[in-house]
């Protein structure tokens, strides 16, 4: 039986040639579906896990469009801008919209691995450290550009980004993007792009608010999909252990040094939560560092950097400021803090069990959390093993066993919610890409978790009634979200 190469996808000889030079050797179920449509132009709406090789589906046919097109003339002499009369050098033809820093950072480098031969060039802007540096590369003229929504917003504001030339747009991770709040400032992205132009729209989950986004921004969309939504990857071995909330860090512990445990993310709901998880780790002497939105870029760098080098036996993180860990090697994930969607379980535990790999997720549940299992095991179809012979057990013991019948439905998305938490009082807001207008922001100073907002209104370019579109998906129902406040107003990132 022969097996599928890259070069069997008509990718052009310096792409094949980066691709050797990264050892890849054959490519991913998303990539061999993806690439092709990619490469002709055609509108795409792929749905696939963390792990499964997408943004390689994405960049490779994007790098080699605009490789084999040739590039547009530069802005007219005489137009104004932050960059003088003449502005840039080159105008940018294609933008990755990002939801997170790490996961932005991450897609650059892929960009720079898989164009290493290519005479095109790319940058990455976020927010959470200084503009200039960005705003001097963007000077220059770039040809992609990989951005999250609110340093993008910000210096297209200022006049340091023009997207009048953008011939390819990607929402990557679109599910986290509607989950964080970015709703209305991916619909001001949109609103300022080309009306001709390609859309590619990749989510690891594919929630009904996507199907609804979907239709609003893709044109015949060709759909594309590994692993259906919302399943757990069969490599990955899954544990639930009940346990109450004083009980919690104990039980970590010990499991860290029963199982001898090299390397584990640590998942928790909230910002405090993690520092505290962090700091009794720490105590205990084993080495561990947090990540999330109150820390500074340059602090989450050296964290992530330290845990994939091995310096680091644990990373505890909230659900945001994981986005865009990728470890290869990642053999333990742990849900400290049980998530409250099911969505955000599948794409917690993808982050083991990578490349064909094993993987090990537990998860602890106390008495507060037991819904939260129940909407899992139904999302999931899959009753999670439960562990035996551990110390530090709850005293009421398991729960039923959770009937999966899918005619059970899930509780409203705001009774979901765990009782708002009450104020630290040394807190101080982070420095991270923020929703704005008025979006709306989970309970709770310090929650990180999701929330979904579909109320905007659409942007211009859509659907066009009548138009065929056998492969276009079903349009869902948007999920409604009531009596949650606005969140005042935070300065631009």
């Amino acid at each position: 039986m022969t097996h599928p190469t890259f070069a069997s996808l008509e990718l052009i000889e310096p792409l094949l040639r980066a691709l050797q030079h990264e050892g890849y050797t054959q490519p991913t179920p998303i990539q061999l579906q993806a690439i092709p449509h990619v490469a002709h132009g055609r509108d795409l709406l792929g749905c696939a896990q963390t792990g499964t090789g997408k943004t390689a589906a994405f960049a490779l046919p994007i790098l080699q469009r605009l490789h084999q097109k040739p590039p547009p003339p530069p802005p007219p002499q005489g137009q104004a801008s932050r960059f003088g009369r003449s502005g840039p050098s080159r105008r940018t033809r294609a933008l990755i919209l990002s939801p997170t820093r790490e996961l932005a950072a991450q897609i650059g480098e892929s960009f720079a691995a898989y164009g290493r031969f290519l005479q095109l060039h790319h940058t990455v802007i976020f927010g959470g450290v200084g503009q200039d540096a960005q705003t001097k590369i963007l000077a220059r003229g770039i040809d992609i550009l990989v951005a999250t929504p609110g340093r993008l917003l910000d210096l297209m504001g200022q006049g340091y980004v023009d997207l009048t030339g953008i011939e390819v747009f990607v929402l990557d991770e679109a599910d986290r993007m509607l989950d964080m709040g970015f709703i209305h400032d991916v619909r001001r992205v949109i609103e300022k792009l080309p009306k001709q132009r390609q859309t590619l729209l990749f989510s690891a989950t594919m929630p009904s608010d996507i199907e609804q986004l979907s239709k609003q921004i893709l044109i015949d969309p060709i759909r594309v999909a590994v692993t259906p939504p919302s399943t757990t990857v069969e490599r990955i071995e899954q544990r639930i252990y009940f346990v109450e909330k004083a009980d919690k860090r104990a039980l970590l512990i010990h499991l860290l040094d029963a199982l001898k445990v090299e390397r584990a993310l640590v998942f928790t709901r909230t910002k405090h939560g993690a520092n505290r998880v962090a700091e009794a780790l720490t105590k205990a002497r084993i080495r561990a560092e947090a990540i999330h939105g109150n820390k500074s870029q340059n602090a989450r760098t050296r964290a992530l950097d330290g845990f994939k080098r091995g310096q680091l036996r644990v990373l505890v993180a909230t659900d945001i400021a994981a986005r865009g860990i990728d470890i290869d090697d990642l053999t333990h994930v742990i849900n400290f803090d049980l998530p409250n969607v099911p969505e955000t379980y599948v794409h917690r535990i993808g982050r083991t069990g990578r490349a064909g790999a094993a993987g090990l997720a537990m998860s602890f549940c106390e008495q507060e959390e037991r819904e939260y299992l129940v909407d899992i095991e139904r999302e999931i179809q899959t009753h999670i093993p439960r562990a035996d012979n551990y110390p530090h057990a709850s005293r009421l013991g398991p729960p039923p066993v959770t009937s999966l019948e899918r005619g059970h439905h899930r509780r409203p998305a705001q009774q979901q919610q765990r009782p708002q938490q009450q104020r630290h009082p040394h807190h101080t807001h982070g420095r991270q890409d923020r929703p704005r207008h008025g979006a709306p922001r989970p309970r709770g100073e310090h929650h990180e978790g999701p929330r979904r907002d579909t109320n905007a209104p659409p942007p211009q370019r859509g659907h066009q009634p009548g138009q065929p579109s056998a492969q276009t998906p079903a349009q869902g129902q948007p999920r409604q979200h009531h009596g949650q406040p606005p969140r005042p107003q935070g300065p631009r990132r």
